[in-house]
């Protein structure tokens, strides 16, 4: 495919928001370039502001199937590919088995490969990437490269039928290699001003009345600023903190009219993680009653 054809591919069917999901310009511009490219799309961004959710709605968006590697810190690269279980085949082949002759039957494809060989184009979300080991993008930067891999057990070649769309997250624990990051396209996602966090909450919560998300932002985006926090509230946790707020039917009043020397808002735990943080909001409220 042309890098023209290319273009007009992405641009029939460019990514935009959702029902359910607010993307900014700068977003949508990222999803469909990395398209266009044919480059995996490598999210970076605060725990919370919708990394893995943007997968999922990109998958909506374009009408693709969804297709997860969940990445964890024991996760191997060649487990993305395939899986050959020796163990089995040996069970087999002592208790006699017909079926050790076909070693087919002790191949697990994994994600890519089931991304690959997928029927029509799909969505490969790769998660958290950076939970792996730091030798775990680079090996999979050929296969991520030619959209291909060998198979050395059965001497075949898996070739992508379709180009999935791959998305990579990661919440930078730890750096990446460069040439893994040579060849994706990059997107930082910004904390959402208080415009378009207001466009998120319509999308959540059509019926919210307007007094109650605006004495809610005010306490949430205060809070973002209090310096020394180890764990700034996120996208999701004030989504958390309203969903407990409009539960209790709890009347606007009571943020607006709370106590000026408390620095801890009500039902804070939907906020706050940790309790470092706790406990530096109520130093902080304690410092001000004095």
């Amino acid at each position: 495919m042309t890098q023209l054809s290319q273009f007009h591919d992405a641009q029939s069917q460019s990514f935009e928001s959702t029902s359910s999901y607010i993307a900014t310009e700068a977003l949508k511009q990222a999803v469909n370039a990395a398209r266009m490219l044919q480059k995996p799309l490598l999210i970076k961004g605060e725990p919370g502001t919708g990394k893995t959710l943007l997968a999922e709605q990109v998958s909506t968006s374009l009408g693709m199937k969804l297709i997860t590697w969940n990445i964890k810190s024991t996760t191997k690269a060649q487990q993305g590919l395939y899986e050959y279980d020796a163990v089995s085949r040996l069970r087999d082949s002592q208790l006699g088995d017909d079926k050790v002759y076909d070693i087919k039957n002790y191949i697990k494809p994994g994600k890519l490969w089931e991304a690959f060989t997928a029927p029509e184009r799909v969505v490969l979300l790769i998660d958290e990437i950076d939970k792996a080991d730091i030798e775990f993008p680079n090996d999979l930067l050929h296969e991520l490269d030619r959209m291909s891999f060998y198979v050395y057990e059965t001497g075949e070649t898996i070739h992508a039928v379709n180009r999935p769309v791959v998305i990579i997250t990661s919440n930078n624990e730890k750096e990446l290699p460069d040439a893994f990051l040579r060849r994706c396209f990059f997107h930082y996602i910004d904390f959402p001003d208080e415009k378009t966090m207001r466009q998120i909450i319509d999308v959540h919560f059509p019926e919210i009345r307007e007094t109650l998300v605006s004495e809610a932002l005010q306490i949430f985006f205060k809070l973002r600023q209090v310096a020394g926090l180890k764990k700034p509230p996120s996208t999701s946790e004030l989504i958390d903190w309203l969903t407990l707020l409009m539960a209790d039917d709890l009347p606007e009043e009571v943020l607006r009219n709370r106590d000026p020397k408390t620095a801890i808002p009500p039902l804070h735990g939907a906020l706050i993680k940790n309790e470092q943080d706790v406990r530096l909001l109520e130093r902080l409220a304690f410092m001000t009653r004095r």
